[in-house]
């Protein structure tokens, strides 16, 4: 069963910008090559982090939406957490709103 997810991921700031989202592209094989579709890679660049994460005080931030099954965004997570280049990720499934109810009349 497809769903839609949202994946933050926080990047080392040492890389170059240009070179973040086809390198994401690379990791998103997997959920091309399981039956899923990437809607938008969006890279927001270089911001301060709240706190240090591995000594870093800035990170490359990267949105990406995607339409797959939850195994294999499992499995893009797992591989994104391997990489020494990726600081943080983070997984959200998004809800499908259900069409709001039109309030009642008042006479």
């Amino acid at each position: 069963m497809s769903r839609h997810y949202e994946v933050m991921v926080i990047l080392d700031p040492t890389l170059d910008e240009r070179t973040v989202a086809p390198t994401l592209d690379t990791f998103l094989n997997v959920i091309r090559t399981s039956g899923g579709s990437v809607e938008k890679v969006d890279v927001w660049g270089r911001r301060r982090l709240s706190y240090e994460i591995k000594k870093h005080a800035e990170g490359i931030y990267a949105l990406l939406d995607l339409n797959s099954t939850a195994d294999a965004v499992k499995e893009l997570d797992r591989q994104l957490s391997l990489q020494e280049t990726v600081l943080r990720t983070k997984v959200m499934r998004r809800e499908v709103k259900a069409a709001a109810k039109p309030a009642p009349a008042k006479a």
